[in-house]
């Protein structure tokens, strides 16, 4: 193992992805088209949901909503007064996107350690193809980069999306480092001190990266995470289109504490799924080389949209300022899983919000969403 970063990586110079539980400067989301795959033909019915989300959210941070054009952004306008959600802390942005899927297709936002530590000085970035200039104490965040390929390309095309980040980097005049692999935010769960949670059955997918190894996939993270230690869980949870990513599954909640959907019904397909990433954890440590506290959380059970299972789970919830979202199924479980939750976030309060039409598209609230960290 490497543990020495790459010159010019985010790593080397001084940056990491922060925790989701740290302070927020904002929430951003894309909003679906009504042309979009994830919700065609029933986008009307995903909206209650999408309203709700972004109720809960507003009165804690700014929420940025990308939208493709002014039509669009009248649309959703209305849509949200309709569902009497206050819009003094909303935000639309002319960024269009193919899906809504804001945590796969959206930048990883990053955050120096050395703020305030020196004076500003020229900051010089190279990656890829890309390359950008700035100063540290003006560079506060950074964003990466990730090349976008919409799950493997099972879902051309991607293009918009794939731009999401440079576009941001632009509007928010932050550095941009660029990894050259491909990579979706929801594949990947950080502590903010030193791990990341991700999948072998996503990242390891041959319709990802099939030139890199799997040591050079861990470099990468280290070098543009920021992280010293990576925890590899197996597969997902039946049903995930994304080969399996981690946020439907595991997530930490504090800096030694994860959260894992443990199927309890031995006749279900993910009791052996969840159960081996359950022994998996049990045998892993934090970047302290202390043992991790794994709290289990349940699984609604079956969920189904004309036949096919869906990857319902309580895992897909976000952290904001305030309050974490939690999707809910219309099962008794969903009591339990907010029960759980709570106890973990003593200092939030924990929002269920239904997510059996969002799950329709096979995600739910965190991967519709993705944090910016607040600058100081």
């Amino acid at each position: 193992m490497n543990n020495v970063p790459a010159p010019n990586t985010p790593r080397a110079l001084g940056y990491r992805m922060p925790a989701e539980w740290g302070p927020h400067a904002a929430t951003w989301l894309s909003w679906p088209r009504r042309t979009g795959q994830s919700f065609r033909p029933r986008y009307e019915e995903v909206l209650p949901s999408f309203a709700e989300m972004i109720r809960a959210l507003a009165p804690h941070e700014i929420v940025n909503i990308n939208v493709a054009d002014a039509a669009m952004e009248e649309e959703v306008r209305q849509v949200l007064l309709k569902h009497k959600v206050p819009l003094d802390n909303v935000r639309f942005q002319r960024i269009p996107t193919n899906e809504p899927w804001c945590r796969d297709h959206g930048p990883t936002f990053l955050k120096s350690r050395n703020v305030d530590r020196e004076p500003p000085r020229e900051l010089r970035i190279s990656g890829g193809d890309s390359e950008q200039r700035g100063l540290t104490r003006q560079s506060t965040i950074a964003i990466v980069d990730w090349d976008y390929n919409a799950y493997g390309k099972k879902y051309p095309r991607f293009d918009l999306d794939d731009a999401v980040p440079r576009k941001l980097s632009g509007l928010l005049c932050v550095p941009l480092f660029r990894p050259g692999i491909v990579l979706e935010g929801g594949s990947i769960d950080v502590n903010g001190a030193g791990s990341v949670l991700t999948t072998e059955a996503c990242l390891l997918h041959p319709n990802r990266n099939p030139q890199l190894t799997k040591p050079q996939i861990e470099q990468r993270l280290r070098d543009y995470l920021g992280v010293t230690n990576v925890l590899w869980l197996g597969i997902g949870v039946v049903g995930d289109d994304t080969d399996g990513h981690v946020d439907d599954l595991a997530r930490f909640t504090d800096h030694s504490t994860v959260v894992l959907a443990v199927e309890e019904d031995p006749r279900d397909d993910n009791y052996a799924v969840s159960h081996d990433n359950l022994q998996r954890l049990l045998n892993m440590k934090n970047q302290d080389g202390k043992p991790l506290r794994v709290v289990p959380l349940p699984m609604p059970g079956v969920v189904e949209h004309k036949g096919q299972r869906l990857p319902a789970s309580y895992a897909n919830f976000y952290i904001a300022n305030g309050v974490v979202l939690l999707p809910t199924y219309r099962h008794p479980n969903d009591a339990r899983a907010q029960q759980i939750l709570q106890t973990l976030f003593p200092d939030r309060r924990v929002v269920p919000i239904d997510s059996t039409t969002v799950i329709w598209g096979g995600g739910s609230f965190h991967c519709l969403t993705q944090q910016q960290p607040a600058a100081a």
